[in-house]
């Protein structure tokens, strides 16, 4: 098992309320060279986790902090416009993240969570996920 130091969350940059597939992520990531999609977990509007790249393999969404993390996105994070970041989480987004986040602190508890834009100048996952879930 990969040793893990950090779960980094992550948006999917889509238009609020635009539902879109673990598979279509896939594709796109493919289509930038990649072997696979990049996240281990992605979390639907709905709150229904889809699985990503095994968590046993290193994944491919935060430069340089790949190797021990864990990516977790969840679908959305910009306003209709296309362009303006917003947490455009849903309820059912947000519980099942807390639940996730609960189950991977217990399996990695020495894992420190963070947002991707606190390794990178991006705005994803556009809300302070440190701050509100440094405590978990």
């Amino acid at each position: 098992m990969r040793e893990i130091d950090k779960i980094i969350i992550h948006c999917s940059a889509t238009k609020e309320g635009q539902e879109i597939s673990a598979a279509t992520i896939d594709e796109w990531h493919k289509a930038r060279g990649w072997k696979e999609i990049g996240y281990h977990y992605v979390i639907g509007l709905d709150g229904m986790i889809e699985y990503g790249r095994p968590i046993t393999e290193t994944g491919a969404h935060v430069k340089n902090h790949n190797k021990g993390s864990i990516g977790i996105c969840y679908i959305g994070g910009v306003e209709q416009d296309g362009v303006t970041p917003k947490d455009t989480r849903t309820s059912e987004q947000i519980a099942t993240l807390l639940e996730l986040l609960r189950v991977l602190k217990k399996l990695h508890p020495k894992a420190t969570i963070h947002g991707h834009n606190e390794f990178s100048a991006k705005a994803c996952p556009c809300f302070d996920a440190y701050n509100e879930y440094c405590k978990i």
